[in-house]
């Protein structure tokens, strides 16, 4: 069965941790993705998180279904050589900060000149333009500065951010779909283009209409907690064993099944319980009707007792829980890869299913370097070749 991007060449030149991640979603539905690392500089991530016997984990993840090779481009040499691989290319993944590439002789119209149809994909803390241009950007400042940190957290808390790369992991789906649309339109055109993502822009667009709410009404989303001004009962609740689950109420209906459920079907002939700002005014309330029940049931009792009112819950998993879980095993989340150093390894699928092209993990992170040769090789380089540019520090 061919895969959608069967015959699409990516060259990705980034690291931590949105482009690295665009490319490999580009990966798991068959595009030919070459990882390009310094010879002396591996990606980060392949030190970040946990290792196993010096491997390290997250990298089995991030580079996966990707070829790897190396390549200093800094180097005259490695510039030239980046072109030559770029010469048919359909895609480059990069993350450098704004100017670096130019400063190489790698910029758009330098790489547009040798291969007009290559789509640039140029993805920053604050994007290519504006005051913070040059400033080093993660993912931890878009989480800061998007609004999202500002909205989580309990109201008498900090601002809070996520524990893992939440605004690199929404850029990272975000730049695919980009890469995909520049394809799409150099169909049409025959002609690539540059894509310029920041990382400060996508979290924001996921955040809702908390720009549209000020500009018409002034209001400024506040730190709730794990509560809704939208809704209510919606929390967390500690079940009798110690365990917890999750309730939402975003639907009338619902709200009156789990107000029913939990023994306090008068409230639902309070007024103020006819609409989701109503009751999300009497949360203390509602949070204290649910709990209670919640609080004297073990998590599993919860769960039977909810479903069987039709209404919405859900238990509050670690990764223990997901592994165990029969609703992720039948959508086959969860894929075992194999690997030539750890043998196989679990990680999560690719994040949607197509019925008649399906995306593939087909292999996990490969060693630094370990196809450079091949690579190379492949465009004419002879083996005394590579063993020269190796001495000279450019592979």
């Amino acid at each position: 069965m061919t895969a959608p991007l069967d015959g699409v060449k990516v060259v990705d030149l980034a690291t931590l941790f949105a482009g690295p991640l665009a490319a490999a979603f580009l990966g798991d539905f068959g595009a030919d993705v070459i990882k390009v690392e310094h010879p002396a500089k591996p990606d980060p991530s392949r030190g970040h998180g946990p290792a196993r016997d010096g491997i390290g984990l997250w990298w089995k993840v991030l580079g996966r279904n990707k070829r790897t090779v190396t390549l200093n481009l800094s180097h005259p040499d490695g510039a030239a050589l980046l072109r030559q691989l770029l010469a048919d290319a359909d895609v480059l993944v990069e993350n450098f900060r704004p100017g670096t590439l130019e400063r190489w002789g790698l910029g758009p119209a330098e790489l547009h000149a040798v291969n007009p149809r290559l789509v640039i994909t140029r993805i920053s803390g604050f994007g290519q333009l504006g005051p913070y241009a040059r400033r080093p950007g993660f993912g931890t400042l878009a989480e800061a500065m998007s609004g999202f940190a500002a909205a989580t957290g309990e109201p008498d808390g900090p601002p809070t951010l996520p524990p893992f790369g939440l605004a690199d992991s929404v850029s990272a789906l975000a730049a695919a779909y980009a890469v995909m649309l520049a394809l799409r339109a150099r169909d049409v055109t025959g002609a690539g283009q540059v894509v310029d993502l920041a990382i400060i822009e996508p979290i924001m667009a996921m955040l809702g209409p908390q720009i549209t709410w000020y500009d018409q009404l002034g209001y400024v989303q506040p730190r709730l907690g794990n509560r809704s001004n939208n809704n209510a009962p919606r929390n967390t609740y500690r079940c009798a064993d110690g365990r917890w689950v999750a309730v939402s109420t975003s639907a009338q209906s619902i709200a009156e099944r789990v107000l029913r459920l939990v023994g306090r079907p008068e409230l639902i002939d309070e007024p103020w319980f006819a609409t989701g700002t109503g009751r999300a005014a009497h949360a203390d309330e509602l949070d204290a009707a649910v709990s209670t029940w919640v609080a004297q049931r073990d998590r599993d009792e919860v769960v039977a007792a909810f479903e069987e009112a039709q209404a919405a819950v859900a238990p509050v998993y670690d990764v223990r829980d997901i592994l165990a879980d029969p609703q992720y095993a039948a959508l086959g989340t969860v894929r075992t890869v194999p690997d030539e150093e750890l043998g196989e390894v679990r990680m999560q699928n690719v994040p949607f299913r197509l019925a008649e092209t399906p995306g593939e993990i087909r292999h996990a992170g490969r060693r630094h370097g370990q196809d450079t040769d091949a690579v190379f090789g492949a465009l004419g380089l002879s083996a005394e070749e590579l063993a020269a540019l190796r001495e000279r520090g450019v592979l």
